[in-house]
Order: C-alpha cells, then sequence, then structure tokens
C-alpha cells in the first residue's frame, strides 16, 4: 500500500510526532507506515485522513496487485 503522509505532513508543516500525538501511536508507528513497512489498520488510516481532512483514498493508495 502507498500513501502520502510525509507529502501531506510537508504541505502543513507537521512532524511525524505531532501526526502521531494526533491519533494516538508512537512516532515510530508513523514512520513504519510511512516507509511501507506498516500497513495501518482502518481506524487509524480514517484517523490519519481525517487529520489531514482529505478523504482516506488521498492519502492511501492500494498498489498493482494488492
Amino acid at each position: 500500500m502507498k500513501n502520502r503522509i510525509r507529502v501531506e505532513r510537508a504541505e502543513v508543516r507537521m512532524t511525524q510526532q505531532q501526526l502521531a500525538d494526533a491519533v494516538g501511536v508512537s512516532r515510530q508507528t508513523i514512520n513504519a507506515i510511512e516507509a511501507g513497512k506498516f500497513i495501518p489498520s482502518t481506524l487509524l488510516a480514517l484517523k490519519i485522513a481525517r487529520v489531514f481532512a482529505k478523504p482516506v483514498e488521498a492519502v492511501f493508495q492500494l498498489e498493482e496487485g494488492e
């Protein structure tokens, strides 16, 4: 699963820690999601999208074959 979390954070000048605090996870979790090493739960994906005021599909995209 691809994501635009790093881009979205940059647009609003938000650190990984600030996003982590906003959605109730660790900074390491945000880092792992950004790096594609961890796929968030539906609930976490929705929370992250809500922080950026975007639909979840604008932040997360399935890759070919998923």
